[in-house]
């Protein structure tokens, strides 16, 4: 069997894969799903894999966890394109969706010291909107302030 035909990590029996990540974002993607500091979950990570969509890419496979819709939608700040299948007893049961919409709810903090959803005596809800998708352009509802992915990953709530 030619080395580029063989499989690279073996298969999960329950959990999920997160296939389609851009190349070398696979450790952001880990930590923004609170995955970093997890001793007990089993984690298979392939960095910079060739692919036909990205020319390089990141797969990785998490057991025994299903990611929420909530996940999702974190995943889509840094993985817009990103394919997500559910495992179960070895198969792909289902096929979830990331989508990025216009706005992120109570996802992220603003990463302007001024802004006013930093004081806390005032109970704004944290508001991100989608400026663009390519390039990727956030800003904070209130301030205007150009948001980064690598800021929303520092000031997740």
């Amino acid at each position: 069997m030619s080395e580029e035909g063989m499989r690279r990590v073996t298969a999960i029996q329950n959990g999920t894969v997160i296939d389609h990540v851009p190349a070398g974002s696979a450790l952001k993607v880990l930590g923004m799903l609170g995955l970093l500091d997890s001793r007990s979950t089993p984690i298979s990570l392939v960095m910079n894999v060739p692919s036909k969509k990205l020319d390089r890419k990141d797969v990785m496979k998490v057991e025994d966890r299903e990611l929420t819709q909530e996940e999702l939608d974190r995943l889509a700040i840094i993985a817009p394109n990103a394919s997500v299948g559910i495992i179960r007893d070895y198969r792909v049961a289902e096929k979830r969706s990331v989508t990025l919409g216009t706005e992120l709810r109570d996802l992220a903090r603003c990463s302007f010291s001024n802004c006013i959803t930093t004081n806390p005596r005032e109970p704004l809800p944290h508001r991100i909107l989608v400026h663009s998708t390519s390039p990727l352009e956030l800003r904070c509802a209130y301030c205007g302030k150009t948001q980064s992915a690598d800021d929303i990953v520092n000031h997740l709530i």
